[in-house]
């Protein structure tokens, strides 16, 4: 069963709340002591109905209580696939957050209030995820029972977001009309609704396609830990496991070992302890080489006529996330998958302006959510992929040395 990690994004009150709460109700995900607790908690309620808001809601009152919540995640399964779902505050002073939390994420579902149409928050939310290359965008457009299922609101609302996308280059967008609050169009059809003949919500997640998400072209695996027994039996064993990032892995392959620069071939290779013909990703698996070469973790395996990048300088997009404002010169760790290297902020060449993706000077200091284009000098060299061709092995994160925090999240353009 494979596994579908998706973010929701919307302006405040635009239903993502109930929206989610009502893909665990309906779908019959969610523990009978919450069930009991949430129905506590709306007994008073002249309907008799449930707010299923109060689903994600409780994190609001921890906010209250002044902990930082940064990205919420909920977890659910239907007979047909596991699902995680990334729930990101979308204020422009989250933008921190949003990134983080849909910078794994295959899917993005982008909620548009039927009554307010295309709004600031929706145009934003577009840019960050054609920022982060998001695969797949659902614009839900919520609120339907609010403008009586009007199937000429909903065209236009259509319109004017395929403006934006063109404007940005999002492809794969889907448009479901839904009511969250009355389940239309969220796991099961809505009959109020007859003009739309698409999938509703669920259904769609279940079916989207991810197996074209996962590159099987460019061969990419880094090493996390190498495996020396050192037995009697396995005395001369020596193995290099880690996850595949992209590509096919085969025995007998040429392969070349970074940043050493070193060609080899592939004598073996293992899946849970059992030898294999190929490996492919996203597999864990375990090269061994014919030749004996000095390999430690975070060094790359690929192919010898495929090969990344490989620099002591990079050029990237940072989005800043420390209270603590970025300084030209600063040393961090730039940790790379599990490639760690010193590093330090050379240049700061200008700002992004989320709202509108132009480009501005930066005056002062780069501060807390902002994003800018950068330049960074490593103390070793870097093996990469810029993140537009491969966005798992061109992104990477800043640490403090000091404080060991997470300081920026980078994506490497080149």
């Amino acid at each position: 069963m494979d596994l579908l990690r998706f973010i929701t994004a919307g302006s405040v009150d635009d239903g993502k709340s109930t929206l989610i709460g009502r893909l665990l109700y309906d779908s019959k995900n969610i523990l009978i002591d919450q069930l009991e607790a949430l129905e506590k908690s709306t007994k008073n309620r002249t309907d008799g109905s449930v707010d299923l808001a109060l689903l994600t809601d409780g994190l609001r009152a921890e906010r209250e209580q002044g902990i930082t919540i940064d990205v919420a995640y909920r977890y659910f399964t239907t007979p047909k696939r596991k699902f995680i779902i990334a729930d990101a505050p979308g204020h422009v002073q989250y933008t921190r957050n949003m990134i983080t939390g849909a910078s794994n994420a295959s899917l993005i579902i982008i909620l548009v209030d039927a009554r307010q149409g295309v709004v600031e928050q929706t145009r934003r939310h577009s840019i960050i995820a054609s920022l982060l290359r998001i695969k797949h965008v659902v614009v839900a457009v919520n609120k339907m029972d609010l403008v009586d299922f009007s199937q000429d609101v909903y065209n236009n609302i259509v319109i004017d977001y395929n403006e934006v996308a063109a404007q940005l280059g999002l492809k794969n967008i889907t448009y479901i009309p839904m009511s969250a609050l009355d389940g239309d169009n969220i796991v099961d059809a809505s009959t109020r609704m007859p003009w739309y003949t698409g999938k509703p919500l669920l259904e769609f997640l279940e079916d989207v396609v991810l197996d074209e998400d996962v590159n099987l072209t460019d061969a990419r695996f880094q090493v996390q830990f190498v495996i020396r027994p050192q037995t009697e039996e396995l005395h001369d064993y020596r193995g290099y496991a880690g996850r595949i990032i992209s590509g096919i892995y085969k025995k007998g392959e040429k392969v070349t070992v970074l940043p050493q620069g070193i060609e080899t071939t592939i004598s073996s290779v293992e899946i849970a302890g059992k030898e294999v013909e190929e490996a492919f990703a996203p597999q864990s698996a375990v090269l061994q080489l014919a030749d004996d070469i000095d390999i430690s973790r975070g060094d790359t395996i690929v192919k010898s006529t495929n090969l990344p990048k490989v620099s002591n300088e990079l050029e990237v997009l940072l989005c800043w996330l420390d209270d603590k404002p970025l300084m030209t010169g600063n040393k961090y760790l730039l940790q790379h998958n599990s490639r760690q290297v010193r590093a330090m902020i050379r240049q700061v060449e200008y700002k992004i302006d989320v709202n509108t993706l132009q480009q501005q000077p930066v005056e002062g200091q780069v501060k807390l959510n902002e994003v800018v284009k950068a330049t960074i000098k490593t103390a070793a060299p870097m093996v990469y992929d810029p993140y537009d061709q491969l966005s798992e092995y061109g992104s990477a994160i800043l640490i403090d040395e000091t404080s060991n925090s997470t300081v920026a999240a980078v994506l490497i353009k080149s």
